[in-house]
């Protein structure tokens, strides 16, 4: 597992790409793929907001690599989430 700071460090990546693929998407598509590309991005950046705050403060109680793998997993699936709606709105 990494450290706190890398894995910090792998979601504002990860994020910031999706952002940039989502402002893409809203220069270049139509109004409405326009309006659907502006909710990914509020979603995007709460998202990332919401995993950065729990890795800070972890859960009290939980083992350490439970927590964070499970944390882990859940950031993939959301970004799942949010990467097929991209792809749907194309």
């Amino acid at each position: 597992m990494p450290n706190k700071r890398t894995l910090k460090r792998e979601i504002k990546q990860t994020c910031l790409d999706i952002f940039a693929e989502c402002v893409a998407v809203s220069l270049y598509g139509t109004p409405k793929e326009k309006e659907c590309a502006e909710a990914l991005m509020h979603t995007l950046i709460k998202t990332e907001s919401d995993f950065i705050s729990r890795i800070s403060h972890p859960e009290p109680g939980l083992p350490a690599k439970a927590y964070f793998n499970d944390l882990v997993n859940k950031f993939n699936e959301q970004i799942s989430e949010i990467i097929n709606q991209i792809k749907i709105s194309e």
